[in-house]
């Protein structure tokens, strides 16, 4: 696979789950034994059936509607895309994805988030997603111990380079 394939692969999936936010769609672009494994929470699944469940109830309807994603950088190998992201929202929905059990609290949160994609035959093989949890819980108001050394939306405004 070309680097160029490996970008248009990985936009058509992120396109159908932040624009068209459609589950079937998203599962076409990905191998039958995908998974995706949001690091800091353990959410997502293995294989299409949990993967159906997980992008139709807990990913693609949970997603806030101002949810904007701001690329900062993309590396891309032979099998395997990694993109350094900024993902910025306003916590008004619970997000069992990033934020299992946390009621809204309507807070404005940028964080910078890294996702590493590995292909296999023209499809998406396995998405590892990390984030800084204590920053997105720092900026909805959940970790508010001011001595603890967790920085908020100001860690991703620095590697976005504001």
């Amino acid at each position: 696979m070309r680097n160029v394939d490996l970008s248009k692969m990985w936009e058509e999936h992120t396109k159908h789950e932040f624009v068209t936010r459609d589950a079937e769609a998203t599962l076409a672009t990905m191998v039958e034994d995908a998974y995706v494994n949001h690091v800091p929470v353990m959410t997502g699944g293995a294989g299409k059936a949990a993967l159906r469940e997980f992008y139709s109830r807990h990913f693609i309807p949970s997603m806030p509607p101002d949810t904007l994603l701001t690329p900062v950088s993309r590396t891309a190998g032979e099998d395997q895309l990694v993109d350094e992201i900024i993902f910025s929202f306003t916590h008004t929905q619970e997000m069992p994805w990033m934020l299992p059990g946390v009621a809204p609290t309507h807070r404005r949160v940028e964080v910078a988030l890294v996702a590493i994609v590995r292909f296999r035959d023209g499809k998406l093989e396995h998405e590892h997603i990390y984030w800084d949890q204590a920053s997105v819980l720092k900026q909805i108001g959940l970790l508010t111990d001011p001595s603890l050394p967790v920085c908020g939306a100001e860690a991703a405004r620095k590697v976005r380079g504001s």
